[in-house]
């Protein structure tokens, strides 16, 4: 006796197409189940709504549900569209594209071909895929050297400032970055109980807003208070907070506050942008060669390479900075260019130590 066949059917197969009304309808269902799916799966809502941004850019430009998407389509966009585009905004968008097409495949394969006929195939490829990645640009600190000349000159302001207050916040948010290796936002995000006085041989600090992998929402860490900045913090926190006028009992007080005050009488939380303006006008005053071109996360890089020259490993690196993976910190160690004649040498002489004695 033989076995029961199924019935196979090709999913090529012609079905027929669904009005106007019902296609829209449709769609807009399969799009909140990706933002549900995409919650689901820990992303922040930020990178959520990046994420449905991207998409309505290319959806307005086919005029098309995107699963009619084909690679020439894919060809057209890329290639004409975001031709001028920045390399990030293309990558992202590229990106997206290939995640919601995962999602049609993995959700709605069968049911958008008994539905409209067609099989579902992402149109990014190996041979359209924008090349290179929004992080693949270089940036090179400056010396330890230039640094210094930077704050120095920034630490020397402070005595004569119009607004004292302001600007010693600044210049430490900024040093405590090149220090510590914080980003602006975790930076303006610490309260003043955040820092952990007692813990290990210097202090450290409580990261409550670190960024998470893939937008996987915020990522706590103790970073500790390394290179000086224990000493930096405690000069801020016993010599300038209090010109800001808050209760340093008070709960969430900031470590960094803004000269502005809440209805309450308490002091508002510094902005990113007041960090980045304040870090400009230092730069443009006391680095000249430099303006344009130090930003916050810079500060970072340079916090990883002389992390690395002063002899700590990638790890423990990695766990200092926040990042998820190692292969993200080796991006933010710079080795200047001296650096490799100065180490093959230093192994010359070692090595002509050893040998001392040994030859005739």
């Amino acid at each position: 006796m033989g076995l029961p066949l199924a019935v196979v059917r090709d999913l090529r197969d012609w079905r027929p197409d669904l009005d106007p009304e019902q296609l829209l309808d449709f769609e807009t269902d399969v799009m909140a189940g990706f933002v549900l799916a995409r919650a689901s799966a820990g992303l922040a809502d930020s990178t959520i709504r990046h994420d449905v941004s991207n998409l309505e850019h290319v959806r307005g430009w086919f005029e098309r549900p995107l699963w009619e998407m084909q690679p020439s389509d894919a060809d057209r966009y890329f290639g004409e569209v975001m031709r001028a585009a920045a390399r990030g905004t293309r990558h992202a968008r590229a990106q997206t594209l290939t995640t919601y097409f995962e999602f049609l495949e993995l959700r709605h394969k069968v049911e958008l071909h008994e539905l409209t006929g067609r099989v579902v195939e992402c149109p990014i490829d190996e041979m359209n895929r924008p090349r290179g990645h929004k992080d693949a640009a270089l940036r090179i600190p400056p010396t330890a050297h230039e640094l210094g000349q930077l704050f120095t000159g920034w630490r020397g302001e402070l005595a004569t400032c119009r607004k004292f207050a302001p600007t010693a916040g600044n210049y430490t948010a900024a040093k405590l970055s090149s220090l510590v290796g914080l980003r602006i936002n975790e930076t303006r995000s610490i309260n003043l109980d955040d820092v952990k006085w007692h813990l290990g041989p210097f202090g450290k600090l409580h990261v409550r807003a670190g960024k998470g992998s893939r937008g996987s929402g915020p990522r706590e860490r103790m970073v500790p208070l390394i290179n000086g900045a224990d000493r930096l913090l405690r000069w801020f926190v016993e010599d300038v907070w209090g010109h800001f006028g808050d209760d340093h009992t008070r709960p969430g007080a900031p470590l960094f506050p803004s000269e502005r005050h809440t209805r309450d009488g308490s002091a508002s939380r510094v902005g990113c942008d007041a960090l980045r303006v304040g870090l400009v006008a230092a730069t443009a005053a006391y680095l000249p060669s430099w303006a344009g071109r130090l930003t916050p996360h810079v500060l970072r890089h340079f916090c990883a390479s002389e992390l690395y020259l002063a002899g700590a490993d990638l790890l423990s690196i990695q766990e200092i900075l926040g990042h998820a993976w190692v292969a993200t910190t080796m991006k933010y160690v710079h080795i200047h260019r001296t650096r490799i004649e100065e180490a093959l040498l230093a192994g010359q002489q070692r090595a002509a130590r050893r040998l001392e004695g040994l030859l005739p």
